[in-house]
Order: structure tokens, then sequence, then C-alpha cells
């Protein structure tokens, strides 16, 4: 067995060969997609469609661990399939939906202007020629070969103007999939390896606690000693309200977490599209917030849960992680860096207390860095030697600004 909490510079598939059989909890990671990404040779040598790759997996996990991997839209049913070959049960879907996503289309009548050899008329510029403003206020010039607005050259081209190849990419798949449990029942596996379930309560979004309306709010009532007509606060919605003493119930702590998750940006554009909507009015008395984007109250993006009788955009039924600009670290040329906050989230959703999380594709060590803050043991491979020195530096410096010298020690 491998020692925990490091990262390891060698082929996952080679790394995985040296763990023990079910010796890890959860499996959070984000596989080559087989794009062939920015030329990449690591993103086009079929390790994400290995079958045997994912069997050392579902070997080292322990009964009812979950695996959560990334896919790209084009390529997650190829590597879906490998892993159910592998011998995992195929649980659920993950969407993780962006806006930030950068359109790779081909323009078709260009392409067939270009074959032509005909030459274009320009009848205008790009909306961002000419630079613009920074967002610490300085100004800056974008570079000449911005493209001009061009209009079609020959007849036989102009039905094919507006036409191209590819959307716009605006959201990434993940696999949720399960170890089968060795157990007859599930809760005599969770009671026996400590997997099989996922993290509902950690990964609910929690009360507004500044919503002081006991009619609204099951968290404040709980605080404050009020009780139901029924002796028991089982409704969120509950009317009759007695502040009294006594046991309360709380069953509502949150929202249930969705297998949708949404950036700031899609968040804005769903509210958008679904328009400002009531939910239910619950007794008629609950209080409608002020937002900070002018929908009546803060969205769920912003991690605020509202209350029953809301008014907002639709966005605010879902968790919705946003990703640093400084998450990176200097020198991090990684390009496919996921959020920390969104790989915090799903290694809390699927890793119990004291669990071992593996990544196989540590990639920057995004993965280490969200298990080091929740408290999580970890392990991962890169076979990269430049990811991994990016990885380590990222990972010895969190170390040492947190004073976690304690739990963790640096990667050498």
């Amino acid at each position: 067995m491998l020692e925990i909490n490091k990262i390891y510079n060698m082929d996952c598939l080679e790394g995985l060969k040296l763990l023990d059989d079910n010796s890890v909890d959860s499996i959070v990671t984000d596989p080559p997609y087989e794009l062939g990404f920015m030329g990449k040779k690591w993103d086009s040598t079929g390790i994400a469609y290995n079958v045997e790759l994912w069997k050392e997996c579902l070997r080292v996990l322990k009964p009812g661990g979950h695996l959560l991997a990334f896919g790209g839209s084009r390529t997650y049913h190829r590597m879906t399939c490998a892993i159910e070959d592998a011998g995992f049960e195929i649980r659920d879907c993950i969407q993780w939906i962006y806006g930030s996503g950068f359109p790779k289309s081909h323009d078709i009548s260009k392409a067939i202007d270009k074959q032509a050899g005909a030459e274009r008329k320009v009848i205008g510029k790009s909306s961002r020629h000419g630079g613009g403003i920074k967002g610490n206020g300085t100004s800056y010039e974008l570079p000449p070969d911005i493209p001009y607005i061009t209009a079609p050259a020959t007849p036989e081209v102009q039905q094919w103007d507006g036409w191209g190849t590819a959307l716009k990419p605006a959201h990434e798949p993940i696999v949720v999939a399960r170890k089968p449990i060795s157990e007859k029942t599930i809760a005599e596996n969770v009671l026996k390896w400590g997997t099989g379930g996922i993290n509902i309560d950690d990964c609910r979004i929690a009360y507004d606690m500044s919503d002081t309306n006991p009619a609204t709010n099951p968290l404040y009532r709980k605080e404050n000693g009020y009780k139901t007509n029924y002796g028991i606060d089982s409704n969120p919605s509950a009317y009759a309200l007695k502040k009294e003493a006594g046991t309360m119930n709380i069953n509502n702590q949150g929202r249930f977490p969705a297998n949708v998750i949404l950036d700031e940006e899609t968040g804005k554009i769903l509210d958008e599209q679904s328009g400002i909507r009531p939910s239910g009015k619950g007794n008629g008395n609950a209080k409608v917030g002020v937002a900070t984007n002018g929908q009546g109250v803060p969205p769920l993006r912003r991690g605020k849960l509202v209350p029953r009788n809301d008014t907002g955009g639709a966005s605010r039924f879902f968790y919705c992680a946003k990703a640093s600009k400084k998450e990176r670290g200097e020198g991090n040329n990684h390009p496919t860096v996921k959020p920390l906050s969104l790989i915090k989230y799903l290694i809390t959703l699927v890793t119990p207390p004291g669990g071992i999380c593996l990544d196989p594709f540590e990639g920057s060590g995004t993965h280490a860095l969200a298990c080091e803050e929740l408290g999580f043991n970890y392990i991962g491979f890169e076979l990269d030697k430049e990811y991994y020195e990016i990885a380590k530096n990222r990972i010895n410096k969190h170390i040492i600004d947190n004073n976690l010298q304690g739990k963790y020690s640096l990667i050498t």
C-alpha cells in the first residue's frame, strides 16, 4: 500500500497496482476526454476508454464506494461504457453547466471561399477589435489579427453564410458510478465498509440564518425553541407556531442536492429564460428577501437558501460552483483546471469521514488541495512530469500557508 496524502509521478495503471484491494473510499477524477485538446498527446491515448484501468479502480475501491469521473460531451459515452464494462453500476450523471466555453465552430462559408481562392470583402470590424478596459481600469490593445467581418465572395456561398460545424461547449457530464455492495443490504454494507451512500445533508444548501421568520426558517425555529401545534417541527411551512421548550425534530436542512450544477453565468442565463417566478405561498406570511441581482431573492448560486414563499429565477434551486482566478497559482499552465469549490463539493458528496479519496489523473493538484481543505486523506497519480511539479508546488504552498504540517507532509 502506498503512503497516503501523497501524489505520485507515475502512470496510474502502474500506480493502482500498488494499492491494496478495497483500500480507498471514493474516487473523484478528471481523466482525459480523448479529444486531442490543444494538440496535447495526453488527451488522445485512449486511457479513459481502457476497461483495465477502471477494473483496477474497481478493485481498490471498497464495496459500495463511488466513482465520479468527468467526461467530454462527445466522448462521455465511451468512457461510461468502459466503466460499466469494468463492473461498476452506473447510478447517475451530474451535469456541470457553465457559460465560459469557447466556440470551436468552423465557418463553412469562409472555408468554401478559401477553397475557391476567392477574396472576401471586409464589411466591418469584430466587436472586440481595438481593445478595451481591463478589470483594474487600465486600457489594452488587442492584437492586430482580430478577425474582420467579411461577406461571402461567391453567389453559391451566400446560402451557407452563418453556418458552422459545432455548438459552443457549455456543459461537462460527470458519471456517478458505484462498486456493487458486498452485503445483502445497503445498511449492512455501510456498517461494514463505511461506503455505499452519498452525503446528502452536507451537500445541501443551508438556510440563510438572517431570515428570522419562524414560519420560513426551521433552523431559526430550532435555535429559538419554537414548536408546532403537533409538537414536532416537521414542516418548514407550518403556520401554527408556539414558542415552547422541547426537542425540535428538524428534517429539512436545505435543498436536496441535484444532479445539475451551475456556474454564475449559466445561473444568470437560466434565470433570464425561466423568468422571475414565485414558489409555494406557504402560510402567506413569509418574507421576500432583497437580492443583490435585483431578482427579489439571494439566488442559490450565492450560497444561500431562500424561504418557500420566495420569488426569483430557477437557478436558486441548484448549487452553483464558481472558480477563482487565483486558484491556479503561479506558473500553473494546465489547460483544464477545475474549480476548487466544484471538486470540494464532489468529494464531500461521496467520501465518508476520515476516508481516502483517490484521483488517478491528478493534473495540477486541485483534487489534493480540495481534500486537504476538507480534512480528507488522498492519493493521486500524475504521469506528466511538468504537471506533477505544478501540483507538488501548489500542494506544498497550501500546506505551509495553512499550517497543515501536522496532518499533511510536504511532497519532496
